[in-house]
């Protein structure tokens, strides 16, 4: 199957980060309304509203340098010689393009160190995040190994794909890639580990699978997503470039989502049990007194999505066997 042209991957790549980039705007929206609104303490977090701003500041100035480099490359260079719009747009040193892959380093580090944040958040231990520390140092380092490439990149030599080029855009996709699937590993076993604790102790009361999946399916979103652009790229298919802009708003929509489907599902404790429920954002426990022996009561347990954390205070209430009967999170 012969590949697609590059003016040709332009036009595609830009028309479905148009459409990913307004849904992501649209989810951007609600966010800010969970954030401030329907935020489980009094204050608001204003480091995931920050967070949130940059991604869709860095989505938005990409959307729009790719809307300019249509143009430029389809109207301003049209009898671009020799070989059209094409030949233009195989230049990866033009600075449209640098500029571009700027911006997309820049979301990345930012969607990667979120991941690692939250990962931190939930065992809060600084040991757990040493190697994704490392990670993302890689991830730093490769970014601007490939926007430095770019720059020096010749068409004439194989553009994007020539040898030097290609060494660093493939370290920073496996570098990115294995960061995010090492952080939602951890970051699922130990809700994992959690929920089965919290379940010994209180078993049919409440469960954090929901917060489980909600992990998950966000990794696995994100994984996939950047699996398909090194497919493409270390295959040399210009299919990469339509990857890679859809790569942008999906970062965005990733960490959206996490925010967004606890908020939405969240329900607060009604008056006439005091119990709460939804899709993972909160859950309460109680436990009047102690079931046998060594145990403690359990309190009211409060589990929120978008930063999970046990206390330090509840890390010294445990059974002989090491199970946490006290477990408490805060929110993000």
């Amino acid at each position: 199957m012969p590949d697609v042209s590059l003016d040709k991957a332009g036009i595609i790549s830009t028309v479905l980060e148009g459409i990913l980039y307004g849904f992501s705007v649209f989810m951007y929206g609600v966010t800010l309304w969970v954030l401030f609104y329907r935020r489980s303490t009094k204050e608001v977090n204003r480091s995931m509203v920050v967070v949130a701003c940059m991604l869709f500041i860095f989505s938005t100035m990409h959307i729009g340098v790719d809307i300019h480099r249509i143009i430029k490359g389809l109207v301003y260079n049209r009898n671009f010689a020799p070989g059209g719009p094409a030949a233009w747009f195989s230049n990866p040193s033009d600075f449209t393009f640098v500029f571009k892959s700027a911006i997309y380093s820049f979301q990345t580090v930012t969607g990667d160190g979120v991941v690692i944040y939250r990962c931190y958040m939930v065992w809060q231990n600084f040991y757990i995040i040493i190697f994704p520390l490392i990670m993302l140092c890689s991830v730093v380092t490769a970014a601007v190994g490939s926007v430095w490439a770019c720059s020096q990149a010749n068409p004439s030599q194989g553009g994007i794909f020539f040898k030097l080029t290609g060494q660093w855009i493939t370290a920073f996709y496996a570098s990115t890639l294995s960061t995010n699937l090492i952080c939602t590993i951890l970051l699922a076993f130990r809700i994992w580990q959690i929920n089965s604790r919290v379940h010994r102790k209180t078993p049919g009361n409440t469960s954090l699978m929901p917060v489980l999946m909600i992990v998950i399916d966000a990794g696995v979103l994100y994984s996939v997503t950047l699996l398909s652009a090194l497919l493409c790229f270390v295959n040399h298919t210009n299919g990469q470039y339509v990857v890679l802009d859809m790569v942008m708003p999906i970062i965005s929509i990733v960490f959206y989502m996490v925010i967004i489907r606890v908020g939405i599902a969240k329900v607060t404790p009604s008056s006439r049990g005091g119990e709460s429920s939804g899709m993972g954002h909160a859950a309460a426990i109680s436990h009047s007194q102690a079931q046998s022996r060594g145990e403690y009561a359990m309190r009211p347990l409060e589990v929120h999505i978008t930063q999970l954390t046990e206390s330090q205070k509840d890390r010294h209430l445990h059974d002989p066997d090491g199970s946490i009967t006290k477990p408490e999170y805060d929110s993000v």
